[in-house]
């Protein structure tokens, strides 16, 4: 056994699944401070980000984007709803399935918000790999497919 794999087996803060943890609570705290100066959580913001990409997304799927239970979606859609930052109606084809549309409103939202997670997302790369940021993104989803495979 080497010694680096006998320090990270005799101290559980020492092991990656630790440290991970500790810099994805790190990012959580820093947006969630930084957005709120424009009146979001995190969370919403990754709704208001995923309906820019795919607009009329069921709760559902904004749930598993967001990394959130569908009942708390639909808590979140509900104070984005009413901060006029989105709008829900019925699905065209299915009227019991809600979908939900970015306001203008929630577009100006978005764009102070995006910088806050560039700025974020520069942090993070200048941290880890500021010449090459594509090296910790591959390995950080070659761990999350490693840990998937295992369930």
């Amino acid at each position: 056994m080497s010694s680096l794999h006998a320090l990270t087996a005799n101290d559980p803060y020492r092991m990656l699944g630790y440290a991970l943890k500790l810099a994805q609570q790190a990012l959580r705290t820093h947006l969630d401070t930084e957005l709120r100066a424009v009146g979001l959580t995190t969370p919403q913001y990754s709704v208001l980000a995923g309906l820019e990409l795919s607009a009329g997304l069921s709760n559902a799927e904004l749930a598993r984007r967001a990394f959130v239970t569908p009942q708390t979606m639909q808590a979140i859609l509900a104070t984005l709803e009413r901060a006029s930052l989105v709008e829900r109606m019925a699905h065209p084809v299915n009227g019991r399935i809600r979908t939900t549309e970015l306001t203008a409103a929630g577009r100006s939202a978005l764009r102070a918000a995006h910088e806050i997670v560039a700025n974020a997302e520069q942090l993070t790369r200048d941290a880890v790999a500021p010449s090459d940021p594509e090296t910790i993104c591959s390995a950080l989803l070659r761990i999350a497919e490693a840990m998937r495979s295992e369930v």
